[in-house]
């Protein structure tokens, strides 16, 4: 039994999404400015496509934050969305690619990326799934149907290409059926045969092994392979301690690709110093602890598993993008949550926290609370 406290949500962790949500904006518009106007001859273009995202984020949060019933238990709501997540994932590549890549579904004029819904849909599928056979985890032959669906799902994401997500869903997934009670043994046969797929996909492409090289001697090639982490940790060094103010960055005036989506971060530490790329971080560490303690605190293992699942993905893709930016790991192709355009990654990454802070309105009816 559990019981549905309505607005006793986690104040903590709405205070954070607000926090990076309102920072998010107003990077988007300072990092995307200038790239806007030449392109679409209107400065506003990313950050009204922002909004967008933003709005139809936080009313499909307010809805998810809403609902009594415990949906994250319902079969048909958990099999249908994996369902459609794959279905979009497949429809990728039957769309004509954007930039030579298959990540993008487009409907009646607005364009989704599917990676982006799979990551919240896996988590929620996993999550069932293991509290449903917890008692039979001991046998092999019941693992079959959920690694075949991880295996499937990054396989298809891997293919679009965008190894960072792929990579990132997986180890998640992986780290999930872990605090799930799967076997280690089980789990270092899995691991074995991932990185096997994801070293052949790694030296498949060339730019690929280029990320890495660039990464192992940044250096060698400044002016080519090596020109993005370079300009990256310009920027973030140019910034000192309290940055050169808001709408100053020069590296996104064309010197750092990719300013308002993977390496928004970079112009953040140019503009507001040391001091607003810790804070930043500060808050994703915060947003870590909060999704932990509700995780900790849920009513039901299915519950516990999807909080945490959920609130890993979020941090975990944060602290990949920000160690790319800092070069101290190799280019994914990672976005920030909450702060890099993108509206599939705002809308998912909200109904995400939406269902968090649901989790959060839930107490068993035989625990304290707080």
């Amino acid at each position: 039994m559990e019981i549905f406290k309505p607005r006793g949500f986690d104040k903590a962790l709405f205070v954070i999404t607000v926090f990076l949500l309102a920072v998010g904006l107003i990077m988007v518009f300072s990092s995307s400015a200038n790239l806007a106007t030449e392109k679409y001859h209107q400065s506003l273009h990313f950050f009204i496509q922002q909004i967008v995202g933003a709005t139809a984020g936080i009313v499909l949060m307010a809805f998810l934050l809403s609902v009594r019933k415990p949906f994250y238990q319902n079969a048909y709501i958990v099999y249908g969305l994996l369902v459609l997540s794959v279905f979009l994932l497949a429809a990728c590549f039957v769309m004509p690619s954007v930039a030579r890549v298959n990540r993008w579904v487009s409907l009646f004029g607005i364009r989704f990326q599917p990676s982006e819904l799979a990551k919240v849909s896996l988590v929620l599928y996993l999550a069932y799934f293991l509290e449903q056979k917890k008692h039979r985890l001991h046998e092999w032959r019941v693992l079959v149907p959920p690694i075949a669906i991880m295996g499937l799902v990054t396989l298809l994401i891997l293919k679009e290409p965008d190894y960072g997500t792929a990579l990132l869903i997986f180890a998640i997934c992986g780290l999930m059926l872990y605090l799930g009670g799967v076997k280690f043994r089980y789990l270092a046969a899995l691991g074995a045969a991932a990185v096997a797929v994801f070293a052949i996909y790694l030296f498949s492409a060339s730019y690929r092994v280029d990320r890495v090289t660039s990464f192992i001697s940044p250096d060698k090639d400044i002016q080519g392979k090596g020109f993005q982490p370079y300009q990256s940790k310009l920027a973030v060094g140019s910034g000192g301690l309290l940055g050169v103010s808001l709408g100053e960055s020069k590296q996104k005036l064309y010197f750092l690709p990719y300013a308002h989506t993977d390496f928004i971060y970079a112009i953040l530490g140019e503009e507001f110093g040391l001091l607003g790329t810790l804070t930043i971080l500060g808050l994703f560490l915060a947003f870590l602890w909060r999704g932990l303690v509700i995780g900790s605190r849920a009513p039901t293992p299915a519950a516990q598993l999807l909080a945490v699942g959920l609130t890993l993905v979020i941090c975990v893709q944060a602290l990949l993008n920000i160690t790319v930016v800092l070069g101290m790991g190799p280019a994914k192709g990672v976005p920030l949550p909450l702060i890099s355009f993108g509206r599939s990654s705002l809308v998912c990454t909200l109904a995400a926290i939406g269902i968090i802070l649901n989790i959060s309105q839930r107490k068993g009816s035989e625990r304290r609370t707080r």
